[in-house]
């Protein structure tokens, strides 16, 4: 019943997109749903960028093969643009260029392939959609309809640099309506791989195969998961997500980013997402790794991972705005069999290295729970919400020693943290006094600590003092630092020139100029 349940919930979801799409802004035309047949793709593509144009004035005179031509747009901080429409579903390879006088849009749900299945050995013939964004790009969708899914077995490559990140916005920001306080302006990116998740569908398949598959939530008729650990669903750096998130139904929502079943294959690093209405970034399941996070304003978690996943991530800066946000980080890997202790394939396991959390809310920043395994190292974390408290563990299943696929109660090495409220929270079935035993049986970790923080995130005295924790000693993935939390000091400027909306760096409310 469970899972008919879902599949209701996600057709109704695909209902409310439907109704959506019909609203479009006046100077926005659809050419439809069609399909973009593009050249045969390769299957290993490596996209070669286009020499930067020279910047001119004025909206470029046509739109590149495989968009349509919708007229233009003014942006009060790039002008009159042409508008360069995406729709339907791409398949072959399509290439979006930075051309100078050029913006692009999303037409409702725009898919790169179609679903080739969970067996990356026998996918579904004439699938595979490529597509390739370059440097400086600029991409809007006008509402909670419009978002970009690439599907199992296609490949997105966002090819931004520390100088032009790739921005995906709102239309809204597009025109300068947008805000600091505004979120949930358009629908987001979604990304669906075939690597192994623990959330069957189907009752009776095991965790981690190829039988064992879901939908993913936000749209209808989308699926993720499957045995492959290494799938590629493409390279994702130096990318902006602007304003996005959607609640289609209660618990039925688009995140900021999705990345659902999505393999270590696929590259994921210099990503920031802001002022989404739900989650900054969602992981259900898949094994793929990633550096360099700036979650900003996000409404609810800024770190959500679920559905088995297993992977680590290293430098990650998370912030709460005045007005939104839950938890920074809330975590858990669901029973097959809800309350069977044992019953979890795979089990997740996160591994962060380097990251400073600072809130200002009141809800606990860090909820781990359902039985989710999780290591937390070399970091800083400060709630300054009125009673907010720093760390909650719930579930006997979650401080458990032993089981399938275990790797034992939470882990902290080198954490530094105070809130406003204390340290611990009582969860279900684990007590304040047990979180506090599991957070001190690690190495070097303070719960009461003052922060001496600037800039928002960057290392004071009393971080800069802590000594680190040795993170390659948990995974080759991890770089060996010689600091604990995200930023070492002013001369660490790794945030910079890609990300809007930090300390010194361009505003959030201003797009770039299109090839500048």
């Amino acid at each position: 019943m469970a899972y008919i349940s879902k599949i209701k919930s996600i057709l109704m979801a695909g209902c409310a997109c439907a109704v959506l799409s019909a609203c479009g802004a006046d100077d926005v035309a659809s050419p439809g749903d069609g399909v973009i047949v593009l050249p045969a793709p390769t299957p290993t593509p490596t996209p070669t960028p286009t020499p930067t144009p020279t910047p001119t004035s004025g909206p470029a005179a046509s739109c590149p093969t495989g968009t349509a031509n919708v007229g233009t747009i003014t942006s009060p901080s790039a002008g009159e643009l042409r508008n360069c429409q995406v729709s339907g579903t791409i398949l072959g390879n399509l290439v979006l260029p930075n051309n100078d006088g050029t913006i692009y849009s999303l037409s409702g749900k725009v898919q790169v392939g179609t679903d080739a299945g969970a067996d990356v050995n026998a996918p579904a013939a004439n699938s595979q959609g490529i597509l390739t964004i370059e440097p400086g790009v600029t991409i809007f969708g006008q509402s909670g309809a419009d978002f970009l899914l690439v599907n199992r077995g296609s490949q997105l490559f966002v090819n931004g640099s520390a100088t032009k990140p790739v921005v995906m916005t709102s239309r809204s920001n597009v025109v300068g309506t947008a805000t600091d306080t505004s979120i949930g302006q358009w629908g987001g990116l979604v990304i669906l791989g075939r690597a192994p998740i623990s959330d069957c569908a189907d009752s009776g398949a095991t965790g981690g195969t190829n039988a064992c598959q879901a939908p993913v939530e936000g749209t209808s008729g989308s699926v993720y998961g499957g045995a492959n650990v290494n799938d590629n669903s493409g390279t994702i750096e130096y990318l902006q997500i602007r304003y996005p998130g959607f609640k289609v139904d209660t618990n039925n929502e688009l995140n900021g980013i999705t990345l659902a079943g999505v393999g270590a294959g696929t590259t994921f690093n210099h990503v920031q997402v802001y002022n989404s209405s739900d989650d900054g970034i969602e992981w259900f399941g898949g094994r793929v790794n990633g550096s360099h996070l700036v979650l900003m304003g996000n409404d609810d978690d800024s770190i959500d991972t679920d559905s088995g996943y297993k992977g680590f991530l290293q430098y990650v800066i998370a912030t709460h705005r005045s007005g939104g946000g839950d938890h920074i980080i809330e975590a858990d890997t669901s029973a097959q069999t809800p309350g069977v202790q044992d019953n979890f394939t795979p089990r997740q396991h996160t591994r962060i290295s380097n990251f400073t959390f600072v809130s200002n809310r009141s809800a606990t920043l860090v909820r781990l729970r359902g039985g989710t395994d999780y290591t937390l190292v070399n970091g800083v974390m400060y709630g300054q919400g009125t009673g907010q408290l720093c760390l909650r563990i719930d579930d006997a299943t979650t401080i458990q020693t032993s089981g399938t696929d275990e790797a034992g109660a939470p882990r902290f090495e080198s954490v530094y943290m105070g809130c406003a409220g204390g340290a611990f929270q009582a969860g279900t079935n684990v007590t304040a006094a047990q979180t506090q035993a599991i957070f001190e049986g690690g190495s070097n970790n303070i719960s009461n600590g003052t922060s001496t923080l600037t800039g928002i995130f960057i290392n004071g005295a009393n971080e800069s003092a802590r000594p680190e924790f040795d993170a390659a000693s948990l995974s080759s993935f991890f770089v060996t630092p010689d600091y604990i939390g995200a930023v070492k000091d002013a001369n660490d400027t790794w945030w910079q020139g890609w990300t809007c909306g930090t300390p010194s760096q361009a505003s959030c409310q201003d797009i770039p100029t299109p090839g500048a």
